[in-house]
């Protein structure tokens, strides 16, 4: 019989650090992460015409974010609650605000968990025409769309942040019937199985996390396409070639360490769409990729995040 005594490890911090917050859980033996974050209800307020569902129960949070994380109650608990704690602790050592900061912890019924994180995903329409549907859900898309289907429970990057949807708008714009597209840093696939239904020829998605790796070869598995190879490893090791766009949604200094290199994987005329950049960040961005021979393309900003389009001229 199963065990359904589960642990419950909650976070309470800022806006800006909930994807580096989701890290942490990830590097842990995390069974499930559930988000909820008062910019992202601040950004389907204002839109309310373009969601399918609204949770009014969810407008309660009106600042920063609640992050849960849901772990069997063994013998490797406690070592990693202490990995999270000292983890948020030093997020202001990255340049990331910890907001309140505070680690909790308490057990809950396995019934619970797996129904409490499952009401926070909706399928959301984040761009012209993808529209991300947990697999769970039913969805009657409507004839320009491109429904990409997810299990949110596996891996971050669901759709709902800022820096996801000013990505999947890029993609949607500079992705074409013939292109190759690279994904750095692909987390649960979802910019990769985006390229992949907007046509792209080849999609090639890396991750140096193994758990990304299986969590975004089970969602490409859930979606009805076969030109998207997943792999582990880092981009210059395990991917040979150049695409027309790579993308990599990850967080500044990452793409600033990569700027230099990432340049001879690119064709001419191609682009490097880059966002996980906090706004305190920008200029440091735009100044590296401008200084690496880029062409500054766009300079896009949601909330408290950008995301730059950088060109490789002819």
């Amino acid at each position: 019989m199963m065990d359904k005594e589960w642990m419950e490890v909650t976070v309470v911090t800022s806006s800006e650090a909930v994807e580096a917050v989701s890290g942490f859980f990830y590097n842990t033996g995390v069974k499930g992460v559930s988000i909820l974050d008062s910019e992202d209800i601040e950004f389907k307020k204002k839109s309310k015409g373009e969601w399918d569902y609204f949770d009014e129960s969810l407008c309660s949070l009106t600042t920063g974010a609640v992050i849960k994380g849901y772990f069997k109650h063994d013998e490797n608990f406690d070592g990693y609650l202490k990995y999270i704690e000292e983890s948020v602790d030093s997020l202001e050592k990255f340049g990331f605000s910890k907001g309140d900061g505070i680690v909790s912890a308490c057990k809950v019924n396995e019934e619970d968990w797996e129904n409490n994180w499952k009401k926070y995903y909706k399928p959301t329409k984040v761009g012209q025409k993808v529209v991300v549907k947990p697999i769970w859900e039913e969805y009657e898309k409507k004839e320009d769309e491109l429904v990409l289907e997810l299990d949110p429970g596996m891996a971050f990057g669901t759709g709902t942040h800022e820096t996801t949807r000013m990505c999947i708008k890029a993609l949607e714009k500079y992705t074409k019937q013939d292109s190759t597209v690279f994904d750095i840093g692909t987390g649960s696939g979802i910019l990769g199985i985006a390229a992949a239904k907007l046509g792209a020829k080849e999609v090639i998605g890396v991750d140096l996390d193994p758990v990304a790796v299986d969590s975004a070869k089970k969602n490409v598995s859930f979606n009805d396409i076969n030109n998207i190879d997943i792999r582990y490893g880092n981009l210059m090791e395990v991917v040979q070639g150049k695409a027309d766009v790579i993308v990599a949604n990850i967080i500044a200094d990452i793409i600033m360490l990569l700027a230099e290199d990432v340049k001879s994987f690119i064709k001419e005329g191609g682009r490097f769409i880059s966002s996980g950049i906090i706004l305190d960040r920008k200029e440091d961005v735009v100044n590296k990729l401008s200084a690496c021979g880029f062409t500054i393309e766009e300079v896009n900003v949601e909330g408290e995040w950008v995301c730059v389009v950088a060109k490789v001229e002819k």
